[in-house]
């Protein structure tokens, strides 16, 4: 048989540069596809390449989890909803942190691993641990499988911190005692995996949904810093695991600091804060909410001489994205200009609202944010909020609210702002929004799909 190994380091140097490339086109909506294709075709070369590693034999293995890991994936991909896209997102990045914990275990139960490599393997062991556990639980609130509030009970945070320091001693004695000596087999290795995912879980569950967005990130950050260091972990390391791993980590890293900053919080508050696990009491908030019909709203809006849509995961949950493009078309067909207002935490995860937005075709030209549209809410004369709720709600800006502080969009300085809202209910903080009582303020209540169909429908005739 002809020896093709000493191609695999020059390929997986290649497939390190399309990584690059890629991850710098998905720095913008209008190269992100090819971006994620650069980066697809660098897996599947990386992948295919491995085949050629010298005295491999389980090639059938290998081949059987590519099929049924591929075929689930593309299947998966292929029929999930918008609307679930992120719990997808959890859940396939929990995939990503498992196989780290798994190339971890595989590496420690070798013989010829060294105490590096072996301290090494550990430490991708315990965070590709805490990235699954914690992945699948993220995924699992998402998903309504659990309750999106933060789970919490007394002494918790002790318990977490136990949990650690137990899995940190395990993983120490998995080290100082090599695996390939039975009692590291058969007691600290299954130990230190039970408490590493232990740990994730714990650390999860007191976090709400309202902090998604910096979980999903967190995790995937978590799984890159695995991956790379199970890299390392190889009698010879693997370069394309290691650069793949610390571009994930890093840009992970980079995205969870801005989320956390987009809510002028802590990374510490968000992971041990419990945001959200009680309401907000002991606030009156005057005024009243008042209700408005599409037709009211279609006369404003054929008067109006700037709108400003404001999207959040209620637009995504209706899936109104399509009619929303459509109310925008016909807009601007009449000589209305209309810029949509995007917080960096709208929706579950990072992104969410440009790519539901990108989806239903609406240019990046019309996307603004945070920071952009802010100056432009006074000279607007209406604001339609499709769905969103915290991101919206001007309770940041009273003393003692839990949201005080964190940066929202201040559609509340718009001449008219219309709530477009199933009903009366509170946001994922768990907080009344001051929104809905404003004087310059009515609710448009329905589905949001059925009532911008409806506003289509009633601007068309006038």
């Amino acid at each position: 048989m002809i020896d093709l190994s000493w191609v695999i380091d020059p390929i997986y140097i290649a497939t390190i540069f399309f990584f690059i490339v890629g991850l710098q086109r998905m720095s913008h909506p209008l190269t992100a596809r090819s971006g994620i294709v650069w980066a697809g075709a660098a897996m599947v070369i990386a992948t295919l390449v491995t085949f050629l590693t010298p005295n491999l034999t389980n090639f059938a293995l290998m081949a059987i989890g590519i099929v049924i890991g591929g075929g689930f994936g593309y299947i998966a991909a292929k029929r999930v909803a918008m609307t679930g896209m992120p719990q997808m997102v959890a859940l396939f990045n929990g995939m990503g942190g498992g196989a780290a914990a798994g190339i971890s275990a595989v590496e420690l139960l070798g013989i010829t691993t060294s105490a590096t490599t072996s301290s090494l393997a550990v430490i991708g062991g315990l965070i590709g641990a805490v990235s699954f556990a914690g992945s699948i639980i993220a995924f699992m609130k998402l998903q309504g499988w659990m309750r999106p509030r933060p789970i919490t009970f007394p002494g918790q945070k002790i318990l977490n911190m136990a949990v650690f320091a137990l899995a940190v001693v395990s993983g120490i004695l998995v080290v100082m005692q090599p695996s390939w000596v039975p009692l590291a087999v058969t007691l600290y290795l299954p130990l230190f995996f039970v408490l590493s995912l232990g740990f994730g879980l714990l650390m999860t569950l007191p976090i709400g949904g309202a902090d998604m967005p910096v979980v999903i990130s967190m995790y995937n950050a978590f799984t890159g810093l695995a991956v790379a260091l199970d890299g390392f972990s190889f009698a010879t390391p693997n370069y394309a695991m290691v650069v793949a791993g610390i571009i994930v980590g890093a840009a992970g890293s980079l995205l969870t600091l801005n989320m956390a900053r987009a809510m002028n919080r802590s990374i510490t508050n968000v992971f041990f804060g419990a945001f959200g696990a009680t309401e907000e009491t002991g606030v009156e908030i005057k005024g009243s909410m008042k209700a408005i019909e599409a037709d009211d709203v279609a006369v404003m809006l054929a008067y109006a001489d700037k709108v400003i849509i404001a999207p959040g995961y209620g637009m995504a949950v209706a899936q109104a994205q399509q009619k929303v493009k459509e109310l925008t078309d016909l807009l601007e067909s009449k000589n209305i200009p209309v810029k949509f207002a995007i917080h960096p935490v709208a929706g579950r995860m990072p992104g969410h609202m440009n790519v539901l937005l990108a989806e239903a075709g609406v240019g990046y030209d019309h996307l603004f944010d945070r920071d952009e549209i802010n100056p432009e809410f006074p000279a607007t004369d209406v604001v339609l909020v499709i769905g969103a709720n915290d991101t919206v709600n001007p309770a940041s800006h009273r003393q003692g609210s839990p949201l005080f502080g964190m940066p929202i969009l201040d559609v509340e300085q718009a001449k008219n702002v219309i709530v477009l809202k199933r009903g009366q209910g509170k946001g994922f903080a768990g907080i009344e929004n001051d929104l809905f009582y404003r004087d310059n303020t009515r609710m448009l209540y329905g589905d949001a799909q059925e009532t911008v169909g409806k506003l289509v429908q009633a601007l068309k005739k006038l």
